[in-house]
C-alpha cells in the first residue's frame, strides 16, 4: 500500500458506568472497522467506564467489571487484524490511574497512563486519578498478561516502515510540551489521543486548532476521539468529536452532537510523514526522553480504494484560493521590486510573446512599478514575431502591453536569423532544434542589449514545470536576470492569471482570457497551412499537469515511481489510461535528470511555494547522474 495505513477514530453511544454495555459497543465498532478494513483504531477516554463517573471510581465493582470488559475486548481483537486503543481506570501502585490500554489480535502490546491529570475549572481528576509520573511499576498483569505501562511506549508495527504509534490523553494535548512531542521526535508517525472534552461556546475551534497544529509540529498524523452522548450531562456536555489530521492537513471530522454511534477513518501516508522529518534537519534537535519500543506484526493491507483525497493538481490551493493566489502574486511583485531598487535599474524588460508565462511576468513587471510607486512606462515589453509567430498570439501580445500601459517595442527577428544560419551554414528549410533555439536565443540577445541600453535588466519568463523538464533553449529563454516564475509551475500560472484577470479592467480581461484558451507553445515552427499554431508542447513533452503531479511528488516527498504512478492512478482515475501514465512519467524522469544542467545556472527568482528547483535552495542535484534505478522500476511497471 506504499506507505498508507488506514486509521480510525470511533464515538461510540454509551452508557454511564455501564461496563458490558460499554465493551458490547467496542466489540460491535470492532466488527465494522474491520469490514472498513481500519488498521488503527482510538476509542474515547475511558471508553470502558465512560469518562463522567465521579466518585464511581472508587468503587471496586467498577473497576473490577472495567478489566472483565477489557477482557472481552481482548478476546473480540483476536478476530480482527487492528490495532485497538481503549480506555479504562486501573488501580496500580496504591493509585487509580486513567489508562489508554493498547492491543492487537489478543495481545495486550502496553498500558499508557494519563500524564497531564487537570483539577480546575470544571475538571477535579486529581480526585481519583494520579498522574503518570507517580507510577512504580514498569509491568503489571493484566488479563493474564504480563503488560509493560508507563507514559514511554511507542508501539512499532515491524513489518512497515514508519508505522510507530504513541499514545496520550486529553489534557495532555492541552499542556505546554504534549507527550506527543516527544513520541514524535522518538519516532512516532501516528499520534493518537482518546479524550473526554466537554463541549463550551468557542472551545471546538480552539481544539481543532491544537490538534492541527500539533500534527503539524510533530509532523505526524494525529487522531483524536472524544467522549459523546451517554457521558453524564449533570454539569457538561460532551459532543463526540472525532478527527484526524496529518501533518497540518485535515483529513477527516465526525459531526458533533448526534445521538447514535459514529466511526471516521482516513488513509494516512507514513512514508510522506517519515520523509518530511528526515528532510528537516531541525526535527531532530529537540531534547529526547528514552521510550520503550513495543513491537506487534501487523502485515500491510491491499485497500481496495484510497480512502483519501489524491488532488490531480497539487499546486493548486485546496481553499481559500482568493488569499493564496494574493500571496503568491505578492511574493513575485515584492521580489522584482526589491531588485529594481537594489539594482536601481531605469526599466525592466520582459519579452511578450503572448502565451501564458510571458503574461504573468508581465503582470508582475506592472504591479511591481505600482507598488514601487513608478510609472508603468519603465516597463518595456518587447514582442518579437518569428517563423512561428500566428496572428492571434501576436494580437494578444500588442494589446496586453496597449492595455496595461507599458513601452511597447516590436521586433521582427526573421531577418536576423536567417542571417545567423547563413553564417554557420544551416539550412533555413530544416526545422530541427537548430531552427528553434536559434530563434530563442536571438530573441534573448535582443531583451539583453536593450536593457544595456536602457540601464534596465531583463525580467525571465520561463516557470517552474519548464525548468523541471528543462523546456528552454540552453542561454535562450533559460536565462534572464531575475526569473520571476521559477516557483510556479504551468497548472499554478493558469489559475493566477484566471484570479488576476479579475482584477483588470474588462478589456485586459478580455485579452487574458483568450491568452489562457490558447494553446501552449514555443511557436518556433511556421503555422500551418490556417495560420493556427503548429507546435504545441503538450503534444511533445506530455499533459503538464501531469507533469505537474509527477514534480510535486518526486520533489516534495521523494515518493518512487511506483507510488507516484500509484498516485496518479487514483487522481485522474478515468482521465488517462495506465499506459499514457507510464508513458509520460518514463518521459519525465528522462528529461528530469538529463537537464539538471540547465537547473545548475539558473538565474535568481523567488520560492512561492514547497518546491524550488534554485541550485541555491532547494535542490542540489549533479548535472551528471543516472537514472537507472528509476528508469528499471518503471520498466517493471
Amino acid at each position: 500500500m506504499h506507505g498508507f495505513i488506514r486509521v480510525g477514530s470511533a464515538l461510540p453511544k454509551c452508557k454511564l458506568a455501564d461496563c458490558t454495555y460499554n465493551k458490547d459497543k467496542v466489540i460491535q465498532i470492532l466488527q465494522q472497522a474491520s469490514e472498513k478494513q481500519i488498521q488503527v483504531l482510538v476509542f474515547p477516554e475511558l471508553s470502558i467506564t465512560t469518562y463522567s463517573c465521579g466518585d464511581l471510581f472508587f468503587q471496586s465493582s467498577l473497576l473490577s467489571h472495567a478489566k472483565e470488559g477489557l477482557a472481552s475486548i481482548v478476546t473480540a481483537s483476536q478476530k480482527v487484524d487492528i490495532f485497538i486503543v481503549v480506555g479504562l481506570p486501573l488501580a496500580i501502585d496504591n493509585q487509580i490511574f486513567n489508562c489508554a490500554v493498547a492491543l492487537y489480535k489478543g495481545r495486550i502490546l502496553g498500558i499508557v497512563p494519563k500524564s497531564c491529570v487537570p483539577n480546575y475549572g470544571e475538571f477535579y481528576e486529581k480526585r481519583w486519578f494520579a498522574p503518570a509520573t507517580q507510577l512504580l511499576s514498569k509491568e503489571i498483569c493484566l488479563c493474564e498478561q504480563r503488560v509493560p505501562i508507563g507514559a514511554d511506549l511507542i508501539f512499532s508495527a515491524d513489518k512497515i516502515p514508519d508505522c510507530k504509534i504513541g499514545i496520550e490523553i486529553c489534557e495532555d494535548l492541552w499542556s505546554p510540551i504534549p507527550p506527543s512531542s516527544y513520541q514524535a521526535i522518538s519516532g512516532a508517525t501516528i499520534l493518537l489521543n482518546p479524550s473526554a472534552s466537554n463541549e463550551l461556546a468557542t472551545k471546538y475551534d480552539y481544539r481543532k486548532q491544537l490538534i492541527g497544529q500539533q500534527s503539524s509540529r510533530c509532523i505526524a498524523a494525529y487522531v483524536y476521539s472524544s467522549a459523546g452522548v451517554g457521558e453524564s450531562t449533570q454539569d457538561m456536555v460532551f459532543s463526540g468529536h472525532g478527527i484526524i489530521y496529518e501533518n497540518g492537513t485535515l483529513l477527516k471530522e465526525s459531526k458533533r452532537f448526534l445521538r447514535e454511534t459514529q466511526l471516521i477513518y482516513a488513509d494516512i501516508d507514513v512514508e510522506a510523514l517519515g520523509n518530511d522529518r528526515r528532510k528537516n534537519s531541525t526535527f531532530m534537535q529537540e531534547a529526547k526522553q528514552s521510550f520503550r519500543e513495543i513491537s506487534f506484526s501487523m502485515e500491510p493491507q491491499d485497500i481496495e480504494e484510497l480512502e483519501r483525497t489524491i488532488s490531480a493538481q497539487p499546486f493548486i490551493p485546496s481553499h481559500d484560493l482568493e488569499s493564496r493566489c494574493q500571496d503568491i502574486f505578492n511574493i513575485q511583485v515584492v521580489g522584482l521590486a526589491r531588485r529594481i531598487e537594489h539594482t536601481k535599474a531605469n526599466c525592466v524588460v520582459v519579452g511578450i510573446s503572448g502565451g501564458l508565462d510571458s503574461t504573468l511576468a508581465l503582470l508582475v513587471s506592472v504591479k511591481a512599478c505600482d507598488y514601487l510607486g513608478i510609472a508603468r512606462e519603465h516597463v518595456i515589453g518587447v514582442t518579437m514575431p518569428g517563423f512561428g509567430t500566428t496572428d492571434r498570439t501576436y494580437q494578444n501580445a500588442l494589446s496586453l502591453m496597449e492595455a496595461l500601459g507599458v513601452q511597447i517595442k516590436e521586433i521582427f527577428i526573421q531577418k536576423s536569423v536567417l542571417q545567423h544560419f547563413e553564417d554557420i551554414g544551416h539550412d533555413a528549410s530544416k526545422h530541427d532544434t537548430t531552427y528553434e533555439n536559434a530563434q530563442a536565443r536571438e530573441r534573448t540577445q535582443i531583451l539583453m542589449d536593450i536593457a544595456n541600453k536602457e540601464n534596465g535588466f531583463v525580467v525571465g519568463t520561463g516557470d517552474l514545470s519548464e525548468l523541471a523538464l528543462g523546456w528552454a533553449t540552453y542561454n535562450g529563454d533559460h536565462m534572464s536576470m531575475y526569473g520571476v516564475n521559477a516557483g510556479i509551475p504551468k497548472t499554478l500560472i493558469r489559475v493566477l492569471v484566471r484570479w488576476i484577470s479579475n482584477s483588470l479592467s474588462s478589456q485586459a480581461s478580455t485579452i487574458l482570457l483568450d491568452i489562457l484558451d490558447t494553446p501552449v507553445s514555443p511557436e518556433l515552427l511556421p503555422p500551418d497551412e490556417k495560420g493556427n499554431i503548429n507546435q504545441k508542447t503538450e503534444e511533445i513533452v506530455g499533459p503538464y499537469e501531469l507533469h505537474d503531479f509527477f514534480l510535486y511528488y518526486v520533489v516534495r516527498y521523494g515518493f518512487s515511481p511506483s507510488k507516484i504512478l500509484f498516485l496518479a492512478e487514483h487522481a485522474f482515475h478515468g482521465e488517462y489510461e495506465r499506459t499514457v501514465l507510464l508513458k509520460w512519467l518514463k518521459n519525465f524522469y528522462h528529461r528530469f535528470f538529463t537537464q539538471q544542467f540547465k537547473r545548475s545556472c539558473m538565474p535568481d527568482g523567488p520560492k512561492v511555494g514547497t518546491i524550488s528547483l534554485s541550485p541555491r535552495g532547494d535542490w542540489r542535484m549533479p548535472s551528471d547522474a543516472f537514472y537507472h534505478v528509476w528508469m528499471e522500476e518503471i520498466e517493471k511497471l
